[in-house]
């Protein structure tokens, strides 16, 4: 194998598929890159088990010089530190001996010891024929919005995952860590033909999403029984699915409101970052809310700091007044993906969930549980 490429163009999809590579070395092999290089370009793959991202540098002549086709498995954390760091915007990559590598600029030359390709596990990325395309800005929005609030806690592996349900045309999207819920709804460009409910992992559908650059191109959602494969411009990214039942989270829905309050989001944001101050982790960032007609109170105390209290006005739907608790920190995770100038707030009752909602947007759903503070 031997090739001469663009120092930025290597690096660039060395970074994409490093996600990928697994620190545990239980397989040796899958502490590398897999580099598979032929006529019509580099293909780079790594993998964790977990999840495998391959990357495909199509040959151009400006580009790449190909002189010898070849595979090899490199050492993923040093073949991307020495990429980095060297300054030429050209590097030589070459294999001697099947097992040796040589990465060469004008001045500078690394030795590295190889790993035969035949170690690498054999890595199925298979695609459907009738994907599911979504817009790449769209889904970008979607993970943003959404996946932040799914579970960290592992005893419940359904509650730290992405659950897609897709029937028709409409895809719902839910995330819930028991405390709060996000929730949004997409319509699809094409309708699909069988129905799909499945939970991803919440950390791999946030590095499929970073992976997205370009606005104008889909997303490719390949789905099978237990992996997801996304297909974006010359990246293949496949991940595990999570077994187990997402619960049904329409149930937690209220169905009907006691008081809804309209509010600028950046206003109300900021006004619970700074009563916020004065509460500690051990409280869960405890605040209270207050309305007294068309006036809103946030207060917040603490027995060791002091206390704080602050006002703005709202607009109401009635003469209704409600006093509630809650974590300022989901509240404020929650406030901040609403792509809204203002937002709707809708309460039941002080032990019942709060819904936000952007005025301008219907398709998005943020639920905090209230906290209870007698």
């Amino acid at each position: 194998m031997k090739i001469k490429i663009k120092k930025d163009l290597l690096l660039e999809n060395l970074n994409k598929v490093s996600k990928a590579i697994s620190t545990k070395n239980l397989v040796p092999a899958l502490a590398g890159i897999k580099f598979d290089l032929q006529k019509e370009g580099l293909t780079l793959t790594a993998s964790d088990n977990d999840i495998t991202i391959r990357t495909f540098i199509p040959y151009q002549d400006e580009d790449m010089t190909i002189e010898e086709e070849g595979s090899i498995i490199i050492q993923g954390r040093y073949i991307l530190d020495i990429v980095r760091k060297l300054p030429d915007k050209m590097i030589n990559l070459e294999v001697f001996d099947e097992l040796k590598v040589i990465i060469s600029t004008e001045n500078s030359e690394y030795n590295l010891n190889g790993i035969n390709k035949n170690e690498y596990p054999n890595i199925n990325l298979e695609l459907n024929k009738t994907p599911i395309l979504i817009n790449s800005k769209v889904f970008k929005d979607l993970v943003n919005q959404t996946a932040f609030a799914a579970s960290t806690d592992e005893a419940r592996p359904a509650l730290t995952g992405v659950n897609l349900k897709i029937v028709g045309n409409i895809l719902e999207c839910n995330c819930t860590d028991s405390y709060r819920l996000a929730r949004k709804v997409l319509t699809l460009k094409d309708s699909v033909e069988n129905d799909y409910n499945l939970v991803i992992p919440s950390k791999n559908i946030i590095e499929v999403s970073k992976l997205l650059t370009d606005d104008e191109l889909d997303v490719e959602l390949h789905i099978f029984n237990n992996k997801i494969l996304f297909k974006y411009d010359n990246v293949l990214f496949q991940s595990r699915l999570i077994n187990g039942t997402f619960p049904n989270t329409a149930n937690l829905l209220p169905k009907d409101s006691m008081l809804k309050i309209s509010v600028r989001v950046e206003d109300l944001y900021n006004v619970i970052d700074r009563v916020s101050i004065l509460t500690s982790d051990k409280e869960k960032n405890v605040v209270t809310l207050e309305t007294n007609g068309n006036i809103l109170t946030m207060k917040s105390s603490s027995a060791e700091i002091g206390r704080v209290e602050e006002k703005m006005p709202i607009e109401k739907d009635n003469n209704e007044d409600i006093t509630i608790s809650f974590s300022a920190r989901y509240v404020m995770e929650a406030l901040k993906v609403i792509d809204s100038e203002q937002c709707e707030i809708s309460f039941v009752g002080e032990v019942n969930p709060i819904i936000f909602k952007g005025n301008e947007s219907e398709d998005l759903l943020q639920l905090v549980l209230p906290i209870r503070t007698y």
